[in-house]
C-alpha cells in the first residue's frame, strides 16, 4: 500500500507540473507571423457592408503566448470591425496562443463614402491591426476600395409595406422609374458618373424610355433586374471600349465585388422585354452572372424590329442567355457563352436575326445546349404553338462542349429558317437524327455551311472559352468562310474592319501568341 500511495503522489505531483507548463503564458515579444501582410477588402459601395475577410496569426514558438494588444491603428473610430477568438470588437487584450498554434482574425466594413471622399468617385480607406505594445509590435495593413453609387430601390411606405410591381397575377419587390424623383432627378437617364446598384426590379413606364450612356456600369442585387412594360423602350447606347477595362461599353453585373463572385452565374435575374415593349436598342452591352440574361416575351407585330443587338457580350447565366418567347430580335457581332441551360432559345415561334455572332457554351454540364429553335411551348396544362416566322443565322458560329449544338423541333408545317454561311458542330455519333428532315444538311436550309460532324473534323479554335476569349486563329475553319454581302462596312467585336472573305463569327482571326 505504501508503494501505491508513493506511485498516486508521484503522478499528481506530474500531472500538476504538466497543467502548469500548459496554460504557462509569456507576453509576445514581436515574433508572430501572418497568413498576408496586407488584407484586401474588396470594393466596397458606399454603406454596404463588405464579406468578411480571413487573417490567419501564427504563433511559430515553442512557448504558450500571451499577445498583449490586439487592435485597429484608429481604434473605436476606425471603420474595420474585427472578432478575435469569437469576440467581436476593435481591441483587444492579453490573447492567448498556444505553441505552434494559430488563430483567426476576422475582419469586415462599412464605409460612408460621403465621410470621407472630395469630389471623386471612389477612393482608398486604410488602416493596420496592431499586434503587440506601442513600443514593440507587428503591424497588418487593412485597404479597402470606396466606390460612391446611385442607389435604386422601391420605396418603403409609412405603413411598413413596400413598393410593388403587379406582374400577371403576381406581385414582386419593385418599383417604376421616376423621371422627377425628389432624390434621384430623372431616373430615366443613366449617366457614367458613378456606377448604379439596383435592389428589385426597376421597371420602364409605358410610353418612356430609359437611355443608359456609354461607360455606365449598372449593379444588380440578388433577385433584381430591368423590366421593360408594353409600349416602353430601352436604349444602351454603349461604345467600343480600348482597353480591357471596358471603359465605353455598358456593363451589366451582381453586385457583390468580390473576385469570388467575378463569374458566378445567378447572382441577379436579367433583363425581361415584356408583351409589347418596342424599339429597344442595345449597343457595346456587357452583361454576365445573371439567370436569364435577355428574357424577351411576346413581340409588337410591327415590320421593324423590337429588340437590336449589336457588339454585345453576354455571359455565365445560371439558365439562358437569350430566351425569346414569339419575340422579334436582330443581333449582330454578339456572343454568348457559358449558360446553365441554353445559350439562345427562340421558342415558340418569332421573328429572329443572328448575323457574325458566336454562339457558344462550355457551360459544365452534360446538359445544357448552343441553340434551341422551336414552333411550340410546354406548359403545366398545354402545348402550346406559333409560327416559326424567320430564324436566320448568317455568318454565325455555333459551338460547345457538348455534342449537338443545334436543337430543332417543330409541332407546325411552317419552319422558317436558314444558315448561311455558318459553322456549327454536329456529332450525332449513333445517327439518331439521320431521319430528322429538320437536319438535312443538302436542304435550302443550309447554305454554304461548314459543319463538325466529328472531334477529327475542323475546329473553330477559340482563343480560351473559359475566360470567354471568342477570337479565333489564323487555322480555324470559321476563317473566310463568311459571305462578305453580310460583312460589308461593319467592324468586328473588337472594332476590326471586316475582310473579304470575312470570317464567320463575331470576330476576325488573330495570330495568338
Amino acid at each position: 500500500m505504501k508503494n501505491f500511495g508513493c506511485i498516486a503522489v508521484l503522478l499528481l505531483i506530474i500531472s500538476f507540473s504538466s497543467c502548469r507548463t500548459e496554460f504557462d503564458f509569456e507576453p509576445n515579444t514581436g515574433n508572430l507571423s501572418f497568413s498576408r501582410d496586407t488584407v484586401y477588402l474588396d470594393t466596397v459601395f458606399t454603406n454596404i457592408g463588405s464579406s468578411t475577410y480571413t487573417l490567419k496569426v501564427y504563433n511559430n514558438s515553442n512557448k504558450n503566448i500571451a499577445i498583449p494588444s490586439i487592435k485597429l491603428g484608429e481604434g473605436e473610430n476606425s471603420k474595420y470591425r474585427l472578432m478575435v477568438d469569437g469576440m467581436p470588437g476593435k481591441t483587444f487584450e492579453n490573447v492567448e496562443l498556444l505553441a505552434d498554434d494559430s488563430l483567426f482574425v476576422f475582419i469586415e466594413t462599412t464605409i460612408d463614402y460621403a465621410d470621407y471622399a472630395n469630389n471623386t468617385t471612389e477612393f482608398l480607406y486604410t488602416d493596420y491591426i496592431e499586434f503587440g505594445t506601442s513600443i514593440e509590435n507587428q503591424k497588418v495593413e487593412l485597404v479597402t476600395l470606396v466606390q460612391d453609387a446611385v442607389f435604386l430601390y422601391p420605396q418603403k411606405f409609412t405603413d411598413g409595406t413596400t413598393e410593388t410591381l403587379t406582374i400577371g397575377e403576381d406581385e414582386v419587390y419593385g418599383f417604376f422609374l421616376d423621371e422627377n424623383d425628389a432624390i434621384n432627378g430623372n431616373e430615366l437617364q443613366w449617366t457614367n458618373e458613378k456606377p448604379y446598384v439596383i435592389y428589385g426590379f426597376t421597371a420602364v413606364p409605358s410610353n418612356k424610355t430609359l437611355e443608359i450612356e456609354a461607360g455606365t456600369k449598372v449593379h444588380f442585387h440578388k433577385n433584381s433586374g430591368i423590366i421593360v412594360a408594353n409600349n416602353a423602350s430601352l436604349h444602351i447606347n454603349g461604345l467600343p471600349s480600348l482597353t480591357d477595362d471596358l471603359e465605353n461599353e455598358v456593363v451589366f453585373q451582381g453586385d457583390r465585388l468580390e473576385p469570388l463572385y467575378e463569374d458566378n452565374p445567378g447572382q441577379w435575374f436579367g433583363v425581361w422585354f415584356t408583351q409589347g415593349s418596342t424599339n429597344n436598342v442595345i449597343n457595346n452591352l456587357t452583361l454576365k452572372n445573371a439567370r436569364i440574361g435577355i428574357y424577351a416575351t411576346g413581340n409588337t407585330d410591327n415590320s421593324t424590329t423590337d429588340i437590336q443587338i449589336r457588339n454585345s457580350q453576354i455571359y455565365n447565366c445560371s439558365n439562358y442567355g437569350i430566351y425569346g418567347i414569339t419575340a422579334h430580335i436582330d443581333a449582330f457581332n454578339t456572343v454568348i457563352n457559358n449558360c446553365g441551360d441554353t445559350s439562345l432559345a427562340c421558342v415558340l415561334g418569332g421573328k429572329y436575326n443572328f448575323t457574325h455572332c458566336t454562339i457558344a457554351n462550355y457551360f459544365n454540364s452534360t446538359q445544357q445546349s448552343v441553340l434551341v429553335l422551336t414552333d411550340f411551348l410546354e406548359t403545366s396544362e398545354a402545348i402550346l404553338t406559333s409560327p416559326l416566322e424567320q430564324a436566320n443565322f448568317n455568318n454565325c458560329i455555333l459551338y460547345g462542349s457538348n455534342n449537338i449544338s443545334v436543337k430543332l423541333s417543330k409541332q407546325l408545317q411552317a419552319f422558317n429558317y436558314q444558315f448561311n454561311n455558318s459553322l456549327f458542330k454536329f456529332y450525332d455519333l449513333n445517327n439518331q437524327l439521320s431521319l430528322n428532315d429538320l437536319y438535312n444538311f443538302n436542304s435550302s436550309s443550309y447554305n454554304n455551311c461548314v459543319i463538325v460532324l466529328n472531334s477529327n473534323n475542323t475546329q473553330p479554335n477559340f482563343l480560351d472559352v473559359q475566360n470567354n476569349s471568342f477570337v479565333i486563329d489564323e487555322n480555324s475553319a470559321a476563317k473566310g468562310i463568311g459571305n462578305f454581302t453580310y460583312s460589308q462596312n461593319t467592324q468586328d467585336l473588337n472594332n476590326l474592319n471586316r475582310t473579304n472573305p470575312s470570317d464567320a463569327g463575331a470576330y476576325n482571326f488573330g495570330i495568338f501568341d
